[in-house]
């Protein structure tokens, strides 16, 4: 690997006095790498590999735009790889948690009857109406109305943190009322 971030910091180095060749190789020899750690990064999060060459071109688009912020005193490879989490830290969050599973490994053991709630709708929405006013409205909005932080935060005159913590705190009580029953 020592050999590859040499090479890659000389690569980049001719990039940035302007050789083109230099850059078009660099990119050229870091696309595989990055293409195996962004796989490697899905499949540790349980998320589907087949993804990963969107990464890798969100990870190629910001070196290319932030280039100019490189040390060329530093070696290339951390500065690459900090960028690499970072694109693909953005992509997980994006996506969410979210784990796939064929439905199809699971359909014998399904049950032919819906499980029962763990809380009935009626006695969610009786707590929901004990939460103060403005955490009410904020669960409303988003959780049962679909609306997204933004919109939430312009429907009440609210900043977007605001909002956040609004819902955050909502969810917080809600979750402590219903355990009590």
């Amino acid at each position: 690997m020592r050999q590859h971030e040499d090479e890659w910091t000389g690569l980049m180095r001719s990039a940035i006095s302007g050789d083109s060749a230099a850059y078009h190789r660099l990119l050229k020899t870091v696309t595989p790498v990055l293409r195996a750690a962004a796989r490697r990064g899905l499949a540790r999060a349980g998320q589907p590999v087949d993804q990963s060459e969107d990464i890798v071109q969100d990870i190629l688009l910001a070196v290319h735009l932030k280039r100019h912020t490189w040390d060329i005193n530093a070696p290339f490879a951390p500065w690459l790889f900090a960028i690499a989490r970072n694109k693909l830290i953005d992509a997980l969050r994006r996506r969410g948690r979210r784990v796939f599973v064929n439905i199809d490994d699971f359909s014998e053991t399904m049950a032919s009857e819906p499980a029962a709630e763990t809380a009935p709708a009626s006695e969610v929405a009786a707590q929901l109406q004990s939460l103060p006013a403005r955490q009410r409205e904020v669960l409303q909005s988003i959780a049962v109305d679909s609306a997204s932080i933004k919109e939430t935060a312009a429907k009440f005159a609210m900043s977007e943190g605001a909002v956040r913590v609004a819902l955050h705190r909502g969810l917080a009580g809600l979750i402590a009322k219903l355990r009590e029953h």
